[in-house]
């Protein structure tokens, strides 16, 4: 029989041990972990408890301080080995701060040795404080917060926190947020995730007995955003669904990135470019602080250009105007593909050589 894992994510690691405590204090029987690294020393510590008490505190060295690294060398082995234990009937799992989930979602869906002993009932995202919309829109840095993974980890706190809110199935205020950070949580989760103002009010029971669903994860996670959006509730959020069939234009895309991409707002999806036809690109970015990559081949797939934009107040006036600016006009959609047949086309840094993307 496998047991329930309930995985807990965030950036504020009050916020998350107060959501885990809420969560074993309505499961006698269950079981938490919470693993930590130390940026600096490259140390992940992880602590066990149950309604006895605490049972294990133990510190790993890690051969580099990263997600992936606390995963494979501790987490992964620390979840399978207390599921494997038969005294407890769930385990409550606490991230690394500013770790997102998805590696570890992952791993339980394609490791057969892993499935055999862990179910993966639900991702939390836990969020709190009166901060909540500053942490998902604005350009700080998890360094800023000594969250971070390791010395070379220099990723958004925004970015992290709009990506767990997105993944979760469950997303946890607390009752300080206020409605505008609730119509934004609500705006940027799944449309079937649940969103709970109060972790005191929180139902374990129903939370593991539920079933994470990758698929319904994945679709509204995709890249060329499949999943039809709902309509907003509350007015403290609004939602821009940029999209078109054109690619964007390379050299417009350098110039004027920022008219797009900076600005405090969540900004997702995937693009592409005609000297990358058969590339599918991801743009990824919060608060200012944007990142773009290559996610892999279009295959049997249409190219198109799909940017979801999410924010709160006003919505920014240059947006869609920016946004058709960059693209390939009409008229230059029409030019023969051979002529964006070039060596270079200035987006190396970031999507690697053209000829590695043929």
């Amino acid at each position: 029989m496998r047991t329930p894992l309930v995985v807990v994510t965030g950036v504020d690691p009050t916020a998350m041990d107060t959501t885990m405590m809420s969560l074993a204090w309505d499961l006698p029987r269950a079981v938490t972990v919470r693993h930590r690294i130390d940026p600096h020393s490259q140390v992940l510590s992880r602590t066990v408890s149950d309604a006895t008490g605490v049972l294990e505190h133990e510190q790993v060295q890690l051969e580099h301080a990263c997600v992936s690294c606390a995963l494979r060398e501790d987490i992964l082995p620390t979840l399978e080995r207390l599921a494997r234990d038969g005294r407890w009937s769930a385990v409550v799992s606490g991230l690394p701060t500013g770790t997102e989930a998805g590696q570890l979602a992952h791993a339980l869906t394609t490791d057969a040795r892993l499935a055999r002993h862990l179910r993966l009932s639900s991702i939390v995202a836990a969020l709190g404080g009166e901060g909540v919309v500053h942490d998902l829109l604005s350009d700080d840095l998890l360094r800023e917060r000594d969250a971070h993974s390791n010395p070379g980890d220099d990723r958004g706190v925004g970015e992290v926190a709009c990506a767990q809110v997105e993944l979760a199935d469950l997303v946890v205020l607390d009752g300080r947020a206020g409605p505008a950070a609730t119509d934004l949580v609500r705006a940027l989760a799944r449309p079937e995730a649940g969103v709970a103002t109060d972790p005191a009010h929180l139902d374990p029971v129903t939370i593991v007995a539920q079933r994470h669903q990758p698929t319904r994860a994945g679709a509204w996670l995709s890249l060329g955003l499949d999943a039809e959006l709902p309509a907003l509730e509350g007015g403290g959020a609004w939602r821009l669904d940029l999209c078109s069939p054109r690619p964007f234009h390379p050299d417009r895309l350098l110039d004027q990135v920022e008219r797009l991409g900076a600005g405090p707002f969540r900004s997702r999806g995937s693009f592409w470019l005609p000297t990358r036809p058969g590339v599918q690109l991801e743009w990824s970015g919060a608060g200012g602080q944007l990142s773009i990559g290559s996610h892999g081949p279009w295959e049997r797939r249409t190219p198109v250009t799909r940017l979801l934009v999410t924010g709160t107040g006003s919505v920014p006036d240059q947006l869609e105007a920016a946004f058709e600016d960059i693209l390939l006009t009409p008229t230059e959609a029409l030019l023969d593909a051979r002529s964006w047949l070039v060596a270079e086309d200035g987006l190396e840094p970031w999507l690697g050589d053209i000829r590695d993307a043929a």
